[in-house]
């Protein structure tokens, strides 16, 4: 975690909001508030999203100022973020969706609009090809809400678990693994069963003195564990 008078940031685990919600679940900012040198108080302000199954870096302002300038990097798109997914499926090489999205209230999930949508762009990188999956890296240009998710279902290659936007509950490695036995109790514990997508990495300019700074999230151990797993079905070279 980073701390100063302007911002906070904190690496966020898959599972918990960023904010406040309805049903009363505690939020990174109920937490925060709760740890030195933290107040109950603290006037955190929200800078961006992530989706509360995902995990990685996100950033607080502690200032409205603070707030006012890093706000309007994210509308100016001059903020670097970078993620980590694991799709179905094989995707053949790089790319891009320049897709416009708009929400679909009924759904409850955004949807491909290309007359009446919101522009939207995300960058994706193939770094490796793994039984009935792919690593990609993706950078969003824009901003909008579910964007890389429904970007890459729009593709095909949905998040490996997203039952929203395509992907399945859960990444099971008998579904891979040839001979996979289950242990005594009979039952089989999946590899991953949030989605699997990490925000690795965020970098802008600091509201205080205008310096480039970036921040990053490690890889928890629930991905590095599934990718770890299905490396070990690839065939020997």
């Amino acid at each position: 975690m980073h701390a100063d008078n302007d911002l906070v940031v904190i690496d966020k685990p898959a599972g918990l909001l960023a904010v406040p919600g309805r049903d009363q679940a505690p939020s990174a900012i109920d937490l925060l508030r709760a740890m030195p040198p933290f107040s109950l108080d603290e006037p955190l302000r929200i800078v961006h999203r992530l989706d509360r199954e995902a995990s990685g870096v996100l950033v607080y302002a502690r200032t409205l100022e603070a707030q006012r300038h890093l706000v309007a990097q994210f509308v100016s798109r001059q903020v670097e973020k970078v993620y980590y997914a694991l799709v179905r499926g094989y995707v053949e090489r790089d790319g891009e969706v320049d897709l416009p999205l708009l929400l679909n209230r009924r759904r409850g999930r955004v949807e491909p609009a290309p007359q009446h949508g919101k522009p939207a762009l995300t960058r994706y990188t193939v770094l490796q090809r793994l039984p009935g999956h792919t690593w990609l890296e993706c950078r969003p240009v824009t901003g909008r809400m579910h964007q890389i998710r429904a970007h890459l279902l729009a593709i095909g290659h949905p998040l490996a678990v997203d039952p929203l936007y395509g992907g399945s509950r859960a990444v099971m490695l008998s579904h891979y693994k040839p001979g996979y036995k289950l242990n005594r109790s009979g039952q089989e514990r999946p590899l991953v069963d949030r989605l699997t997508l990490h925000a690795a990495r965020i970098a802008f300019t600091h509201p205080q003195d205008g310096r480039k700074v970036a921040f990053e999230a490690p890889l928890p151990k629930d991905l590095r564990a599934t990718l770890r797993q299905l490396s070990r079905l690839l065939p020997t070279p």
